[in-house]
């Protein structure tokens, strides 16, 4: 061999040391194309120590060996790339046949490498040669090379002539570039409806049909797994497609309208637009706003219907914190395929099978910590929560109990009931009774039982609150005893979850006592629980005034800065639905709650999209703006912009507008942390209101740059 450089060697070494690097990353199991990255991985673990012997060795590659390392070392780097840039609201039928595509050329190239080396290997030391380019070349050639590029064009074909593509293959496709849910297969419909649009902006017809037959296999997708739902919801009759959320594809309990006119379960769409997805999941419409208008209608026949056909919809608040809320299509399509026989016999459904369907879950997490507070609760406290959880019956969801969709003419009367049991409202007369004892193991107890009562049952919180509870435990709320303290607190959290108890707790002259756990409450638990109430009760508008006049602001922004970390998370959202109110920004402003939300950006805290919707609030008024300036704001939310959620960068964005309109001091310095090129690519790939607040922003910096050269 000639003696020649071998630096695209070495580049190559370093190409793969990193590519195997990625084996570390956090994410990787979750990555739809993860198949691929253990095929490359197979390779590089072959190619290293071949190559690291070459390196040693006096021996230098040809210049044809070392195009060939070099080619090999571009399409190891892409690989990597692409893995590292992965977003899971991005597509991934196109990330996949990306990936693969990659995939197919390091395998390809790979194999001329090893075919290259054994061309002249009678010019390199024997030690190079153990085990034989031979052997590697057999081994790459065993590396799995499956493609489903080609079984996607085949089912386009196949779609276009109308005779497919079957469910076989609509579940290989989906297998294959992790559209495993029901959620990732409509996310998936959505962000390829977005690239059409795109594509037909620029006139790329033929890039706009091959998307067009992309959205039809995935709405495929989901009406197969519809059907599949149907089947195993083991009905007597067959649901009414109105009746079912296209999300949980599952009866509804809570329908309510989204700007499109679509009708879908509460918590399921309201999770969809916390995601950033500012699109209606079944007609794909952009939605103008998030209000969420409850269906009446609907509701009311929904319930009606559900009582004719002795059906029980599941939980809905069970089914969105589950560890798998959205339907699966591959499980469901194996556990459709294992049913021996089905459960319907003679038109009627066996009775032994439907409470395990239509029931609320045993090991569902509980409502309020997942919901509410998400703070850390005590060992005891916990432990007794989870000993309830996993002890409570089968007994069927029922329909909440909501003043404002009632309609006697259409509701039977069995569902207008709250169905509590006497023996439950019996007992709560007995705990409040005892929160009363000069005792205080009989408080304690007492305080320990309502709260296990009110965590986990919707009527048990009516009963609770019927039975005048409350007012005994606002008033447990000054107890010097820690323990009788965060139960009260947190009794008072739970049972404010209901409407209705929202305003007898405040009725109840809670706000202060309130006031008072969060300012010298003995646990950091019951702090946090204190400010979770606050922020349950300022949900009612006039209670965000009262809550910000009896003193509330300035111990929650001591907790923002100095609590636990559950403690600065209560903390901030109680803050923001409090800064909601005009009069109460400066209040926040004032008692420097802006410094600590800067610090609370970094990443490390988890709080990053917590921060940012409080500053976007502040950032409305002028003491806002200077005052975000001054703490360092600009930085770390130009970083957000960058490199945050979806949501996290519409919002970082909403700041950063506000600031530059209202200083051009403030304006260059955005300009000089680097937010335009993140900017730019937000107009192409965020959400609805991302992509327009970052257009003015840019609009705004031309503006911007226009006066100064004027002036200049």
């Amino acid at each position: 061999m000639v003696q020649m450089e071998v630096s695209w060697l070495r580049v190559l070494l370093d190409n793969i040391s990193s590519y195997l690097t990625l084996s570390s990353m956090d994410d990787l199991s979750s990555n739809p194309a993860l198949k691929y990255y253990t095929r490359g991985e197979e390779i590089s673990k072959l190619l290293k120590p071949v190559l690291e012997n070459l390196i040693d060795s006096d021996a230098a590659p040809s210049e044809l060996l070392n195009n060939g390392f070099e080619e090999l070392a571009q399409y190891c780097d892409e690989l990597r790339e692409q893995f590292e840039s992965w977003q899971p609201l991005s597509t991934r039928i196109f990330y996949v046949l990306r990936i693969e595509s990659l995939a197919s050329k390091l395998r390809e190239s790979s194999l001329e490498v090893f075919q290259l080396l054994k061309h002249c290997e009678q010019h390199l030391p024997a030690d190079l040669i153990s085990p034989s380019f031979e052997e590697c070349i057999e081994l790459v050639k065993l590396v799995a090379r499956d493609e489903i590029s080609y079984t996607i064009d085949q089912a386009l074909k196949d779609q276009k002539k109308g005779v497919g593509p079957t469910s076989e293959v609509l579940v290989k496709i989906a297998e294959s570039t992790g559209l495993r849910s029901n959620q990732e297969i409509l996310i998936e419909g959505v962000v390829l409806t977005n690239m059409k649009e795109d594509a037909e902006l620029t006139d790329n017809d033929t890039e706009a049909e091959y998307l067009d037959g992309l959205i039809s296999l995935t709405t495929r997708m989901h009406e197969y797994l519809s059907d599949i739902k149907q089947a195993q919801l083991r009905c007597p009759v067959r649901v009414p497609s109105d009746f079912r959320c296209s999300l949980s594809l599952e009866l509804m309990t809570d329908p309510v309208i989204v700007a499109s006119g679509q009708t879908y379960e509460r918590v399921f769409i309201q999770k969809w637009i916390d995601m950033g997805l500012m699109v209606c999941p079944k007609t794909r419409q952009s939605l103008s706003h998030t209000t969420l208008t409850p269906n009446f209608i609907v509701r009311a026949f929904l319930a009606s219907w559900c009582e004719t056909n002795n059906v029980y919809p599941p939980d809905p608040l069970e089914l969105i914190h589950s560890s798998q809320p959205f339907p699966l299509l591959l499980e469901s399509v194996r556990a459709s395929s294992s049913e021996n026989s089905s459960p319907i016999k003679n038109g009627q459904a066996d009775a032994e099978e439907l409470p395990q369907v239509f029931s609320r879950s045993a090991s569902a997490p509980g409502i309020v910590s997942e919901v509410v507070c998400k703070t850390k609760r005590s060992t005891n406290a916990a432990a007794a929560d989870r000993s309830v959880s996993q002890a409570r019956s089968n007994t069927p969801w029922k329909f909440p109990e909501e003043r404002h969709w009632r309609h006697p003419g259409i509701i039977p009367a069995t569902i207008r009931e709250t169905g509590s049991s006497s023996s439950i409202e019996t007992e709560v007369k007995k705990l409040i009774e005892d929160l009363k004892s000069s005792s205080l193991d009989t408080q304690r107890d007492a305080t320990a039982r309502i709260r296990i009562l009110s965590r986990n049952s919707t009527d048990n919180r009516i009963v609770i609150a019927r039975c005048g509870a409350i007012p005994s435990l606002v008033s447990l709320l000054y107890s010097t005893d820690e323990r009788i303290q965060a139960d009260a607190v947190t009794c008072l959290l739970n049972l404010s979850i209901n409407d209705n108890n929202k305003s007898l707790i405040a009725e109840s002259g809670a706000i202060e006592p309130l006031i008072h756990v969060l300012k010298t409450g003995y646990l950091e638990e019951a702090k946090a629980n204190s400010a979770a109430t606050l922020f349950s009760l300022s949900v009612i508008e006039e209670y965000k005034t009262e809550i910000g006049e009896a003193g509330a602001i300035e111990p929650l922004v001591d907790l923002l800065g100095s609590g636990s970390l559950s403690g600065k998370k209560d903390a901030a959202t109680a803050l923001f639905n409090l800064s909601i109110h005009h009069e109460n920004k400066t209040k926040v402003i004032e008692a420097g709650a802006v410094r600590y939300l800067v610090e609370l950006m970094d990443p490390a805290f988890g709080m990053v999209e917590k921060a940012v919707v409080v500053l976007v609030n502040l950032a409305t008024v002028r003491e806002g703006k200077i005052a975000i300036g001054e703490e360092g704001g600009i930085p770390v939310l130009v970083e957000v912009v960058e490199l945050g959620s979806a949501r996290g960068k519409e919002n970082a964005t909403a700041a950063l507008l506000q600031l530059c309109t209202h200083s051009p001091k403030f304006c260059n310095s955005v300009i000089r942390e680097g937010v335009i090129p993140p900017l730019v690519a937000l107009t192409k790939s965020g959400t609805a209101r991302g992509k327009e607040k970052a257009q003015n922003l840019l609009k705004y910096f031309k503006v911007h740059r226009q006066n100064n050269q004027r002036r200049g």
